[in-house]
């Protein structure tokens, strides 16, 4: 059998950046980034990071802004909650979420995670920048890392992972507040202990495993644990929009000399300083192309847009662009593919919009009592009886009541029809009339409408009554 030959070039695809040889982790100490993109990363983080942190302590309309609360199946979007009954809009948000990351993957890349992802976004624009201001730049925590333990060493270390745990324990209690809730956990905080154990266990859990993420763990949550990151794999192509290097025009690379032609001495426009990988958060070389590892963080752009300025060659040696573009050395458009992605992406965030806008305030559930027949009553009529299970989901107190909207059909409630309090579900029976004559076919099909004490209609029910034939 023949020996397949290593191709030149391609060693870095046999293992992660960040294991040696010997599988032990080697430790990325990033270089501190600066330019355009790292400026608009941090604004983009600020605003992410406000919203993040306020959402389930702002209130909308006597609600938290946000609140996923798992415990009682009870979702908050924007001051609007979401009970079980509304599961079809989450299976379909899924859909859409499913359908969006495929499609914005295969055009945009993996700009969501340089830009959006919450991982990327505090251990970036919070932790990183915690220990660039503790133990400066990349060459000085080298440094320290080096050196044996004394007074400085352990003074900036304590410090550190002081803060980055009391950091961990404020994210904890904010991720707690959007599962419980802002008044459960400022219970939790300050009531006694003995009270909340369950609570307080979950703020320890929760505190050490973001500490344990953004302490220790780092890069590592991207290249070997997020799966969206082993998907880029299958879902980016020739065409998709990534952080690339024109090999073309840096190649062959040669360090920068003073009053060179490059052209001439037979040099590409890339002076091999090694700044893209000294900035790089996953420790790679974007010139080897696009790897797993990238998250799109653009610090690289950054980097060699800085160099290409101090010798004065053109920026855009790495960019974002395709490897189609590179190749074909056409300038920067979207295909006609990644245009009709976009609409469609647009559409289908549009129709979970819409659903989501048009949603009743109201949802009725009326059902014939298993076991119970039509019965004949001496005026000449059939009556059935319904059992209703009628659901505010406003937050504000309803006074419902039931109506036939057809003349012939009568309705009598067994008891009253409940006040119904934000929020809160009103159960009950009622008998519905309708003439002998009615049913030619055995049943009757009308309808039922829910209408608040104004006299809007807030929903329409179809039901079925059973008769004789």
């Amino acid at each position: 059998m023949t020996e397949k030959k290593e191709q030149p070039g391609e060693t870095f695809r046999d293992s992660l950046a960040t294991i040696d040889e010997s599988g032990n982790r080697k430790w990325i100490f990033p270089k501190k980034p600066k330019g355009k993109f790292t400026r608009a990363r941090n604004w983009v983080n600020a605003v992410l990071l406000i919203f993040l942190f306020s959402g389930p302590f702002i209130s909308l309309d006597g609600q938290p802004m946000l609140q996923f609360n798992l415990l009682e199946r009870k979702f908050i979007l924007f001051g609007q909650v979401f009970w079980p009954q509304d599961f079809f809009l989450f299976v379909l948000a899924m859909l859409v979420m499913i359908i969006f990351i495929t499609l914005f993957t295969v055009v945009y890349g993996r700009i969501f995670c340089g830009w959006v992802c919450p991982q990327t976004i505090f251990m970036e624009g919070v932790f990183r920048k915690i220990e660039y201001w503790i133990e400066g730049d990349w060459k000085q925590q080298m440094r320290l890392n080096k050196m044996p333990w004394n007074s400085e060493k352990t003074r900036k270390k304590v410090i550190k992972h002081v803060i980055f745990f009391a950091i961990s324990f404020i994210i904890a209690n904010t991720f707690l507040a959007y599962i419980i809730g802002s008044e459960e956990l400022f219970d939790i905080i300050t009531d006694p202990p003995m009270e909340h154990i369950a609570g307080l266990a979950a703020l320890t859990i929760f505190s050490g495993v973001f500490y344990g993420v953004f302490a220790h763990f780092r890069e590592q949550v991207c290249t070997t644990v997020c799966p969206y990151g082993r998907l880029q794999g299958v879902l980016l192509d020739r065409q998709s929009v990534v952080v690339a290097y024109d090999h073309f025009r840096g190649e062959p690379r040669g360090k920068f000399r003073k009053n060179e032609d490059r052209d001439e001495v037979g040099k590409g426009d890339c002076i091999d300083c090694g700044h893209c990988v000294h900035v790089c958060p996953t420790g790679i070389d974007i010139r080897n192309g696009t790897q797993l590892e990238c998250v799109n963080c653009t610090a690289c752009i950054d980097a060699c847009d800085e160099m290409m300025e101090a010798v004065d060659l053109p920026k855009g040696l790495i960019r974002y662009t395709s490897e189609e573009q590179i190749q074909t050395r056409k300038p920067f458009k979207l295909s006609g593919r990644a245009k009709a992605y976009t609409v469609l992406l647009a559409v289908l965030i549009g129709v979970l919009v819409s659903l989501l806008a048009t949603r009743t305030s109201v949802e009725a559930n009326i059902l014939r009592t298993p076991g119970m027949l039509f019965q004949k009553n001496d005026d000449g009529t059939i009556s059935n009886l319904y059992n209703y299970k009628i659901i505010n989901k406003t937050n504000r107190d309803l006074t419902l009541t039931v109506e036939p909207m057809e003349s012939d059909i009568a309705l009598k409630f067994i008891g009253t029809l409940p006040e119904l309090k934000s929020q809160d579900v009103a159960e009950g029976a009622f008998f519905l009339y309708a003439p002998r004559d009615a049913f030619e076919s055995g049943k009757v099909r009308t309808k039922l409408g829910v209408y608040d004490s104004e006299g809007e209609l807030l929903e329409t029910v179809k039901i079925d009554m059973a008769g004789p034939l």
